[in-house]
């Protein structure tokens, strides 16, 4: 049966009211609960005085995310969908966190650090520092850029009417508008209490998130004639509840071979070499009470499969009501839309403005956290001891803003990227993958007994990078682009690698010769490339091989 609501109506003052009171409430909230700014350490660090459950729902709050809000139910619904991208977080993460929280916490409050790179610094020279913090800058703004992007999908697709008067009022696209105010919105919230205030005010909207997902799956039990009973065992016998896959296909990105030999190895990274993360962890007073904040906030994965379960329950719908024509349009046109359509034209008033409300909270409470990190690394690695402390505060609000903006026309960007990958989910956790191997290595680099100072990461991670890029990408075009890149680092090679003998400028020529190799012929024999979850763990072992290979302490100490 055809749906006879259409995309026109647009919120009602109930929805435009408890969005707005959601938000001022929150701003609020965060603000009182962040204290006064006394110094850095209050700003990055909370003063470390941050509880650890405040600090895990943060964490969770940022893992899920836009992106698994609104693209994960699509991925599901959509034909073919199930439940398989589970067993990346039952399984991967969960290894990842206990790594964490046992090896990684202990060595760096040993330390006292602002950042997990502080202790690359310490253990390799602040070369290295600078290597690593410019890996997690770039990783984080394509990562984030994502998340906004599906955030002002969803803002745009549910708040048409609205944005087509503002447009009609400023010229503003409705497109750029909505990316605008969420970055606006994470500004003033970074700006004022720095990660104390991010942390409390995640914390907030880890329930109203919460609180959203269970108003969408209690209204679509509603809506069911049958109820969720029947939707369950018809998503059932149609494979929706699909949880394990256990495929050797290297073509498949949700494999359990792969959650657990791939995933597990490359979630390391966010979690504990992620200043993102790793910052939130550093507020807690000590290290037992940080390892309680990353295991316990394994509960994301629990409601990840809530939010799972809204994909199901959209299939149901959809095959029992259907859509309007122009929500069939415009989910033809991107299937990640179909949540947003449902917000549009289903649910009731009220409701619409609560659910709203929490997609906009996920993609808050993440870009919030990615300028407050963004911000810290970037002072710490080039200004901080140029700066005197009174005016580094003010510098690093100013990083806020200027991170902020960049974010935004980064997020605008993506639209051109979204068609060459299957799904929103997989674009945004693909992205921060071009450079989290790179990032990871330089932390093996730093905990391993293995005698360097770290010189090589300069030229293993842009190695690594294009190593990445060119196992993911093999039109011509990107072959064009590989050995524009390899040319170019060649000649870098050449005018500032002098003194570093015959022997490293022949790895370092091998190591771009292998990436024009990996682009023209790196292909899987069906076709494509290998999945997001290999972009890790190959770009640490890209990044790890040579640089160590071209590391300076290691070539003189072979050579006597």
């Amino acid at each position: 049966m055809q749906s006879n609501l259409s995309l026109e109506g647009g919120l009602s003052p109930l929805d435009l009211i408890i969005m707005v009171g959601v938000l001022l409430a929150v701003t609020w909230l965060g603000h009182s609960r962040a204290g006064k700014q006394r110094g850095l350490s209050d700003f990055f660090l909370g003063g470390r005085r941050l509880p650890w459950w405040a600090v895990s729902a943060s964490i969770v709050a940022t893992e899920i995310s836009a992106v698994t809000f609104v693209s994960l139910p699509s991925v599901v619904a959509r034909d073919g969908g199930n439940l398989t991208y589970l067993q990346i977080g039952l399984f991967g993460s969960l290894v990842a966190r206990a790594i964490v929280g046992f090896v990684l916490l202990p060595a760096y409050y040993e330390q006292q650090i602002y950042s997990p790179y502080d202790y690359v610094a310490r253990k390799l020279g602040p070369s290295s520092r600078r290597v690593t913090t410019a890996l997690f800058s770039l990783g984080g703004i394509l990562g984030q850029s994502a998340r906004v992007y599906l955030t002002a999908v969803v803002v745009e697709v549910v708040l048409h009417a609205e944005l087509a008067q503002v447009q009609a009022v400023t010229g503003i696209a409705p497109f750029p508008f909505a990316v605008g105010s969420i970055c606006a919105v994470s500004i003033i919230w970074t700006q004022m209490g720095g990660i104390a205030t991010v942390v409390w005010t995640d914390a907030v909207l880890f329930g109203l998130f919460l609180l959203g997902i269970g108003a969408t799956l209690w209204f679509i039990g509603v809506e069911l004639s049958a109820g969720w009973s029947s939707a369950l065992q018809e998503a059932r016998e149609a494979g929706k509840l699909q949880l394990i896959d256990t495929s050797w296909d290297p073509a498949k990105a949700y494999t359990l071979p792969v959650a657990f030999l791939v995933a597990s190895w490359g979630q390391v990274g966010p979690y504990g070499t992620d200043q993102m993360m790793v910052q939130r962890l550093l507020c807690c007073p000590d290290v037992r009470a940080a390892r309680k904040a990353i295991l316990w906030s394994i509960v994301a994965m629990g409601v990840t499969l809530l939010v799972s379960m809204v994909g199901v329950g959209l299939w149901a719908y959809g095959r029992e009501h259907g859509f309007s024509l122009a929500g069939q349009a415009m989910i033809a046109e991107k299937p990640d839309r179909i949540f947003p359509v449902f917000i549009a034209e289903v649910l009731p008033n009220g409701i619409k403005g609560l659910v709203l409300a929490g997609a906009f909270a996920a993609a808050v409470s993440s870009l919030d956290s990615i300028l407050a990190a963004l911000s810290q690394t970037t002072l710490v690695a080039w200004g901080r001891d140029q700066v005197a402390p009174a005016r580094a505060l003010s510098l690093s609000r100013r990083l806020v803003l200027l991170y902020g903006v960049l974010l935004g026309l980064t997020a605008i960007g993506i639209q051109f990227v979204e068609p060459y990958y299957a799904s929103l989910l997989d674009l945004a956790l693909a992205m921060a993958g071009y450079t989290g191997g790179a990032l990871l290595a330089a932390f093996i680099l730093a905990f391993a007994p293995l005698r360097v100072d770290g010189s090589g990461l300069a030229w293993s991670a842009p190695l690594s990078l294009l190593a990445v890029f060119a196992m993911v990408w093999h039109d011509p075009w990107a072959q064009g682009v590989v050995l524009v890149c390899a040319v170019l680092l060649a000649l870098v090679w050449a005018f500032c690698a002098k003194g570093r003998g015959q022997g490293s400028a022949l790895v370092f020529i091998l190591g771009l010769l292998g990436c024009l190799l990996l682009t023209c012929f790196g292909q899987l024999p069906q076709g494509g490339s290998l999945p997001w979850p290999w972009y890790t763990p190959v770009g640490t072992v890209v990044a790890l091989v040579f640089g160590w290979a071209l590391d300076r302490q290691r070539v003189a100490a072979s050579a006597t």
